[in-house]
């Protein structure tokens, strides 16, 4: 690659697995991070996802866990917001390379003549334009000052093997060539099993990944093993030998209680001696006080308060990760032990009670037991039904009730039903016939195509009622910034109705014509946002809707 300077010596950290996907690469490249972030070292990540999707705007939650919004409108993996909790920064979209980008930006230039009548081909032409958009991205401050980082930590999606993630990886072998040795870092993650009876650590998934990586021209420094229990010795040496990887750079993850303790384990066995020395950078010694205290006190939390998350994705716990992160980092603030448990909408309608009797019975208990109820967003009509009733219930029982995006509509939709009596009242979304639209379509919005055309991104939420519960809580009289992804809204021309029976909009947008805020004064704690606080919550600094969101109250009563 000649065809630019050779830039300042910026650091890379490549975190790579084999043997299955999910094995925790994500964790493991912000763990890293964190560490390094913790010597002293300004650091950035990129997460490569091979497929072929622009972004994961379009992906159901049952694809690929929820969908992550960053600052700037980008629907990325949501190993992005790992990154963003653990390293404290702000990412962009740029900082989520796709095969989908890669190969439109391939396409864009051969259009345009770029390669000069070129065969245009996958080596040089896409692996090229994989490593500048890697080298470009990697210079971007993240950190809110203007400095550009030290080191940037780039995880790689999926298996290595993936036919799609073949290009990439031929990126990675000629960028380590091309930025020098001493600037790159190659971490392999990958499984160590467990077989039945004979409970013998096995190795072969290890060797074999390795091998299949070091085929492609990709040499892994340090090896990360996961595993259920501790690595045993025997194991550590065998690998060792089979793989040609010193023991000191084999690191072992093994199950624990919650992720927080995975910077620790990493730093117990010296992992950030092992990148700094082979970045060649000076030893240092990590500053996790402050992150220890909080994976310590996560333990030691034992006043239980019980969430009730109502949703329609419930069966998979990833598809509302950032939610349980939020009251996660709320509990610890408000020393509670966080007890959640996940409601799937369509189980608490009337029509479950004779067919499926005994799921309807679980999950109106579980929504009985609750010391706080919450809706989270979502799309799509299936278990609405079941969210009106949820939130019927904590309005009519004072239960505290806290509706982010989808879940404020759903407030608005029941309040419309029930306190104003328009009994067909309904979203757009749901019923395109309904005779009372409570929640309509945005007017900028395109109704055609489903990627990136929502309203995304950080927005301005002015605070209309100074004294209401959300400004106290935010310590912030004027107006807040957060993340919105939603194509509906609030009809404004119902606004003067439903504020005549009851219910307040305390903030709106710079329009004025967005309800963006909602809130019950005749209850204890009742509140709907049109946006996603959970996108902006980072572990010692929670978001403060998710801090009372029942927690406060039940603690104060």
């Amino acid at each position: 690659m000649s065809h630019h300077p050779r830039m300042a010596e910026m650091k890379y950290v490549v975190v790579t697995g084999g043997v299955v996907s999910g094995l925790g690469k994500g964790v493991t490249a912000s763990s890293i991070g964190l560490l390094l972030k913790s010597c002293g070292l300004r650091v950035t990540s990129i997460k490569i996802d091979p497929y072929l999707n622009m972004d994961a705007g379009t992906m159901s939650p049952f694809e690929h866990g929820e969908v992550f919004v960053l600052d700037d409108g980008g629907e990325v993996d949501l190993d992005l917001g790992n990154y963003e909790r653990f390293l404290d920064v702000t990412l962009t979209r740029e900082n989520n390379i796709t095969s989908g980008k890669i190969y439109q930006a391939v396409l864009e230039n051969e259009r345009r003549g770029d390669y000069l009548g070129k065969t245009v081909q996958i080596v040089p032409h896409l692996t090229d334009v994989i490593q500048d958009r890697i080298q470009s991205v990697a210079k971007v401050p993240v950190d809110g000052t203007p400095n550009p980082p030290d080191v940037c930590v780039i995880e790689l999606g999926g298996v290595v093997g993936d036919i799609e993630s073949m290009p990439f990886i031929e990126a990675l072998r000629q960028l380590q060539f091309y930025v020098g040795a001493e600037n790159f870092c190659h971490i392999h993650v990958s499984l160590v099993p467990v077989l039945g009876v004979v409970g013998e650590q096995k190795t072969k998934p290890a060797q074999q990944s390795i091998r299949e990586v070091r085929a492609f021209g990709l040499v892994p420094h340090l090896l990360v093993c996961r595993s259920a229990q501790k690595l045993e010795d025997y194991t550590k040496e065998k690998l060792s030998q089979y793989c040609d990887v010193l023991t000191s750079d084999i690191l072992n993850i093994y199950d624990v209680s919650n992720i927080w303790h995975v910077p620790l384990i990493l730093r117990d066995q010296e992992a950030h001696y092992a990148v700094l020395s082979r970045l060649n950078l000076s030893p240092a010694e990590p500053c996790v006080e402050k992150w220890s205290a909080m994976a310590r006190s996560c333990e030691n939390l034992t006043v239980p308060v019980r969430i009730a998350v109502v949703g329609k994705y419930t069966g998979l716990a990833d598809s509302y990760l950032s939610v349980l992160k939020g009251l996660q980092h709320a509990c610890i603030a408000c020393s509670r032990r966080l007890l959640v448990d996940w409601v799937a909408s369509s189980s608490l309608e009337d029509a479950k009670r004779h067919d499926m009797a005994e799921e309807y019975e679980s999950a109106w208990s579980m929504l009985k037991d609750a010391d706080g109820i919450l809706i989270p967003g979502g799309f799509g009509a299936r278990g609405v039904q079941g969210m009106i009733l949820a939130a019927k219930y904590a309005r009519e029982n004072n239960v505290p009730f806290l509706g982010l995006c989808l879940g404020m509509q759903v407030a608005v939709i029941e309040f419309s039903r029930s306190v104003l009596n328009l009994e067909n009242a309904n979203s757009t979304e749901f019923d395109p016939a309904t005779p009372y639209p409570c929640v309509v379509f945005m007017p900028e919005v395109s109704d055609t195509h489903k990627g990136g055309t929502m309203r995304l991104g950080s927005r301005a939420t002015l605070i209309q009622t100074p004294h209401c519960i959300t400004a106290k809580l935010y310590q912030k009289e004027t107006h807040i910034y957060e993340r919105h992804r939603h194509r509906y809204e609030v009809n404004p021309q119902m606004v003067e109705a439903l504020e005549g029976a009851g219910l307040c909009f305390v903030a709106r947008d710079e329009t004025g014509r967005r309800m963006e805020i909602m809130e019950l004064p005749s209850h204890p704690f009742y509140v709907g946002v049109q946006f996603h606080p959970e996108f902006k919550s980072r572990p010692g600094k929670p978001s403060p809707l998710f801090i009372v969101g029942g927690l406060f109250i039940l603690s104060a009563a």
